[in-house]
């Protein structure tokens, strides 16, 4: 079940309630409900919220990503995985293609119940090309230039998160907002916005950023056991080996 909305329409608060109410009714216990079917479950995997790892010198990313690789692991066809928004922590087209690669992965491998939240809207073609999986939404109402949340649950999928109304809420100033409109309207009108690509539209190699010096030295670097500042070192020495292969020292 891949959900779509707006920001603060809910997304996340339902995922939570769902996650809940399995667990009660696993218990005995009454729910919330005029009515509901809820089969067993062996575990329930959350991946919900974002926040990095100080004490690990881990990224919020990369905090991500471990969850994401241990719910996977451990996940069988009995059990309930709620994932909110997987991949929102780098570029677009990177997140994008981790978040339908593990919906993917879901599908035909564990073929656990899953709910993922994402603003990937591009990820709702996917119950085009996967029976099985299927898009819903949270209703909005538009009046105007004002947005109503009906904190609904629709099915098919969303074509907007309404980001730049949430901002505005927020209280980010008015010049921040026309410009951020304005921008909008441009990316919207780019082709690089639109889907997901099934294959990559060439297989050319990318030129590298680095001497061979330089390459060498990160293969050797072991990043899951190093500190950060080790890496802060490492970076500045390899910095400073840079600007002399450039001719800039």
């Amino acid at each position: 079940m891949v959900i779509t909305g707006p920001n603060m329409a809910g997304k996340s608060t339902y995922m939570r309630q769902v996650a809940l109410l399995t667990l009660m009714a696993q218990m005995g216990s009454f729910i919330p409900a005029r009515e509901a079917v809820i089969g067993p479950v062996d575990r329930i995997f959350t991946r919900v919220g974002a926040s990095d790892d100080l004490a690990t010198g881990q990224s919020t990313f990369m905090v991500e990503m471990n969850e994401v690789a241990q719910i996977l692991k451990n996940s069988t066809a009995n059990s309930l995985i709620i994932l909110d928004e997987i991949g929102r922590g780098t570029s677009t087209f990177d997140g994008m293609s981790i978040a339908r690669a593990v919906i993917e992965y879901i599908k035909q491998r564990i073929q656990a119940k899953t709910l993922f939240a994402t603003h990937y809207h591009e990820l709702t073609e996917l119950a085009e090309h996967h029976s099985g999986v299927s898009n819903y939404s949270v209703a909005v109402k538009e009046r105007g230039k004002d947005v109503v949340f009906l904190r609904r649950i629709v099915p098919g999928g969303a074509d907007k998160s309404y980001g730049i109304y949430v901002a505005q809420l927020a209280g980010l100033p008015k010049k921040v907002i026309e410009r951020a409109k304005d921008l909008l309207a441009e990316h919207e009108q780019r082709p690089l916005f639109k889907g997901v690509p099934e294959v990559a539209a060439t297989t050319s190699q990318p030129m590298s950023l680095f001497g061979n010096s330089l390459t060498d030295e990160l293969l050797k670097i072991d990043i899951m056991t190093i500190t950060p500042l080790e890496a802060l070192n490492i970076l500045y020495q390899m910095q400073i080996q840079a600007k002399q292969e450039a001719g800039k020292v």
